[in-house]
Order: structure tokens, then sequence, then C-alpha cells
């Protein structure tokens, strides 16, 4: 069986309403490439109608549809895992189902791959976002590049193209949380981005919540960096010689002085914010043990319920068709 070209790997979860926009533009765009080509969606545990919309997708075009069936929710970058696993293109793009990155961009990143790149990450154009989650991206990713080293611009945007090795790289490894574009770029060795398109989301509302975001961020630091840990590590020593010399700055007062009532309320906010320092390194200790709790448990990542492919079926775009 003839391998395609390319893959592309989408995830979804609770898309109901977007996916019949995302089939009628999708295919288009992919027949227009001249390559063979597969499409492996992932439904990560819809509790709607998207299991279904995506078996009638694979019943009209299974020769070039596949679709993965997860029996439970288990996170978008476990559903990319698990496309990546299930993949055979010499190139794998990823693209969220939401349709704010248009399919029609994907010929963009194939031809940057063309110039010998073996990752390409994308930046949003005009991103069509809240002013508040846009700054609080940039914030996050200042953050992210100064602990990790890892460089991207835009790493909330999941269209993103890998090479055949990358993502054999990737599925080498059996870590239980990780952030798939990061861990990509730690294996490239001619990384770059291009600037795409970014519209409003079609239908439906987003699946990341505040909250989702802060425990994305909070893997992402903890998967590819241990320099939380030795800042805190530094912090307390800097701390610890404040205090000492704090102390003795009073005992020094109370010989000259003698004792004083008034400085009991300073007493009382330093010793809260050192409690606060101490809590806060205990959680972030907690975040690393965590990690290692998921890992030794061995657990499966992710269990499938059920696979839909044609196990002969490799698409061929219409210039193809006539090229042959």
């Amino acid at each position: 069986m003839a391998a395609p070209k390319v893959s592309v790997v989408i995830p979804v979860y609770n898309e109901e309403a977007v996916l019949p926009a995302l089939f009628a533009r999708l295919y288009p765009a992919l027949d227009a490439l001249a390559a063979t080509y597969e499409v492996i969606f992932v439904n990560d545990g819809s509790a709607d109608r998207s299991a279904a919309l995506l078996r009638e997708q694979f019943e009209l075009r299974p020769d070039a549809t596949r679709v993965i069936l997860f029996n439970g929710n288990f996170g978008q970058h476990l559903a990319i895992i698990a496309g990546f696993e299930a993949s055979r293109g010499e190139r794998v793009v990823t693209l969220d189902a939401d349709l704010q990155n248009p399919p029609e961009e994907i010929a963009k990143l194939l031809a940057k791959m063309d110039e010998g790149h073996d990752y390409v990450g994308t930046v949003r154009l005009e991103r069509q976002d809240t002013a508040f989650r846009r700054s609080a991206s940039r914030m996050m990713n200042a953050v992210r590049e100064r602990i990790t080293r890892i460089r991207m611009t835009d790493q909330g945007c999941m269209l993103r193209a890998y090479s055949r090795d990358i993502v054999d790289a990737i599925n080498s490894c059996r870590e239980v949380n990780t952030f798939v574009p990061a861990l990509a770029y730690t294996f490239a060795q001619r990384p770059t981005e291009i600037e795409v398109a970014h519209e409003e989301r079609a239908a439906g509302e987003s699946k990341y919540s505040l909250y989702s975001l802060v425990r994305l961020n909070f893997d992402l630091v903890t998967a590819f960096s241990v320099m939380p840990l030795q800042l805190f590590s530094l912090s307390g020593i800097a701390i610890a010689l404040l205090s000492l010399t704090f102390v003795i700055f009073l005992a020094i007062r109370r010989v000259a002085v003698g004792p004083e009532a008034e400085g009991l309320f300073t007493l009382f906010g330093i010793a809260f914010f050192l409690i606060g320092i101490t809590l806060f390194g205990i959680g972030l200790l907690g975040e690393y043990v965590g990690r290692i709790y998921e890992q030794v448990r061995q657990r499966p990542r992710y269990l499938v319920q059920a696979v839909l492919e044609h196990k002969d079926a490799v698409s061929e775009s219409p210039k193809q068709r006539q090229m042959s």
C-alpha cells in the first residue's frame, strides 16, 4: 500500500456546528494539491453529534478519510499524538477543526517545507481574539521562551507542518503530558515560521477557558525545563540571606533602642510574604511530582473505541490524476 504524501491530523471535540463547513473547505483545498493525501480526524470523546458527522464524511470520502474515535476525552495533544501514530504521510499537518485557521493555508506550509525545512510553525495575522487573550498569550509566550529556550512566536496556533522524521521521533516518546509543537521544535534541525490568515470561529465556542490556558502553560514549562525549580532554589537562598540580615538588624536595634511593639505588624507582613513564597514553591514542586506520578503509573495515554478506515485507500488530487 503506497503511503500518501500528506497526512492532515484534526482533533475534534464537540464541533458539530462547524464540521460541515470544515468538510466543504478542507477537501477542495487538499484536492488542489499535486499530492496524495489522507485526512485523519480524531474524535476526542465529543458529547454532541461530531462522531456521527465524522462517520458520514468517512462514508462519503473513504478514499481520503480516516476516523479515530476515543472512548473518552483525553485532551487535544493526545488526540494529535494518536493521529501521528496512525499517519502514513511523508509530511504531517495539524489543523484545528474550528476553521479559525483556513485549510487553504496548508499549501503555504507545504511550499515552505519544499525549501528544506523539517518543521513549519505559524503566526496568526490579525488575530481574531479578545484583547485580553492576545495580551495574555504574548505574556505567556515571553515567559515560556525565557524558561524553555523554545522559540515559538505564536504557540496557540495549531496549524503546523512536520516532516516524517519528526513525527516518528514524537511517536517514540511515551510522555503522558506534552505539548506537541514544543516537542517537535526540540527535534527539528531546520525549523521556521510563516504568517497565516486567522478568521473568527465559524460556529460554536472555544474549548479553552482561562484555567485551561494557564494549565497548558504549566504543562509546557514543567515538561521542558527544570529552571522554575532552580529559580525557586535561588530565590530561597536570597530570601534566607535577607532574612538573616534583617534578624541581625533587629537584634542590634533592640540593644540600641530597646524593645518595640510597633514592629510586630512588620514581622507579620514579612512572615506572610515568606509563607506565600513557600506555598508557591510547594505547588511548583507538586507540578513536577505530579508529572512523575502520572508517568510511573504507565496507564494507557488514550483508549480507542473504533477506527474507521479503508485499508487500501490513498487519495489522489485532481491535479495528480491529470498528471498520471
